[in-house]
């Protein structure tokens, strides 16, 4: 009785999860639908519009302004960005030098950590000879 319980139980929930994603993807669709006619106008050129039209003096200068201004602040912002760009390569280069500079140090650390391990060695292997020796002698 419970198999069959849980076994409803699944059904309905898949069902529920059926009927949610049906949901889901016509909510989807009518957005879609909403976006391509809301912006449709902005792709099609206006009727009988087949040729720009000249733009007066005043409308000439301003958008000469206008390119000018945009020139200007674009340039100051390129440059800007340039300069950063400079900057962080000379950072990647002093950071690509540390790096090699630091594995240099730790291998010197290495090879000086195993030479003092192969002292102490010898160091020990030396005073357990000697103190051999010295029982030798105190025995005999």
């Amino acid at each position: 009785m419970n198999a069959t319980n849980r076994t409803e139980q699944i059904e309905s929930t898949e069902d529920v999860v059926d009927s949610n994603l049906a949901a889901v993807s016509e909510v989807e669709a009518g957005i879609r639908d909403f976006v391509r006619n809301d912006i449709a106008y902005l792709r099609r050129p206006p009727a009988g519009a087949t040729e720009t039209v000249p733009l007066d003096a005043s409308a000439e200068a301003t958008v000469n302004n206008v390119n000018s201004l945009i020139q200007r602040v674009a340039g100051t912002s390129l440059a800007e960005i340039e300069k950063l760009i400079s900057e962080l390569e000379s950072l990647r280069d002093l950071l690509h030098a540390e790096g090699q500079r630091v594995q240099r140090e730790i291998s010197g650390y290495a090879q000086l950590s195993q030479a003092a391990m192969k002292s102490t060695r010898m160091i020990a292997d030396n005073v357990t000879q000697w103190k051999r020796a010295a029982d030798g002698l105190r025995n005999s």
